[in-house]
């Protein structure tokens, strides 16, 4: 059976997916076959289920929870850190209310939580790489930035005005669930199951082969030197993406309350 996994085009999820990429992990006798994307695509998508396997935000979730159901490793969840606004000079909340914000996409996570931070904002979207790029060049006033942006923003003489990882901390005191795996349904629960066996070995075989898995996950990182790209890794790959945890289900079910969504929260045991 060949099982199309969707994930985004940056090192942590090619991190994650190294060891099925490599043949490290058994594959059971199962074909995978990679589909990379930008992630308010991938959203995209899900609304559509085209894929078997694919990496999604959490915002987008419950816009397809009859159809997916998540895995219970493989998210993005910061703890203190998070999806951050960029502009040219510093912008407190009541300007940024004012502001148009460049957004990787309105089904993402970090437009989610950006709205329970500042309400609605005039705000325009794009790809997420083109966000950093606009701020720098004076296109757009400030930019919400996902991915490596997080970390070379300063590069570009930018300055952070929210840190989205970190408001919602301070506000709830849990990490901040941003992109979940999820599998779709009409597998069954047999494929199903195999499959999240298979992709939580392959994490489980990055961290054990971690030098191999960065230097294919840097593959993916739009120039992002070796220092940098370990530590985006380890950022958003740790034990919350080896499994979620009670804290990360609590996280799950905390951020899609406060965002007015009462989805059921099923995932593949």
């Amino acid at each position: 059976m060949l099982i199309h996994v969707g994930f985004s085009a940056d090192p942590d999820d090619a991190f994650m997916y190294w060891g099925v990429a490599s043949g490290t992990v058994d594959r059971r006798g199962y074909e995978f076959e990679p589909v990379i994307e930008d992630i308010q695509t991938l959203n995209e998508w899900a609304l559509q289920g085209k894929l078997e396997v694919t990496a999604m935000s959490l915002a987008t979730f419950p816009h397809v929870a009859g159809r997916y159901v998540l895995l219970p490793h493989g998210a993005s969840m910061g703890s203190g850190y998070g999806p951050i606004v960029v502009a040219r000079e510093p912008l407190s909340h009541d300007e940024l209310r004012q502001t148009e914000i460049a957004v990787p996409g309105e089904l993402t996570t970090a437009y989610m939580v950006l709205r329970l931070v500042l309400g609605d904002f005039p705000h325009r979207e794009l790809r997420f790489d083109e966000i950093l790029p606009a701020v720098a060049a004076g296109d757009v006033a400030a930019g919400l930035l996902i991915h490596e942006g997080q970390l070379t923003y300063g590069d570009s003489g930018l300055v952070k005005c929210v840190d989205l990882g970190e408001w919602w901390l301070l506000e709830t005191g849990l990490p901040l669930p941003l992109g979940v795996n999820t599998i779709r349904r009409d597998l069954g629960p047999q494929v199903m199951r195999d499959v999240s066996a298979i992709l939580r070995e392959s994490i489980d075989a990055a961290f054990e082969n971690r030098d191999e898995a960065l230097h294919y996950a840097l593959g993916f990182g739009r120039g992002m030197d070796a220092e940098r790209g370990d530590t985006f890794v380890g950022m958003y790959v740790n034990e919350l993406t080896c499994d979620f945890g009670d804290e990360g289900r609590q996280a799950v079910r905390e951020l899609l309350h406060r965002a007015g969504h009462s989805t059921q929260i099923q995932f593949v045991e």
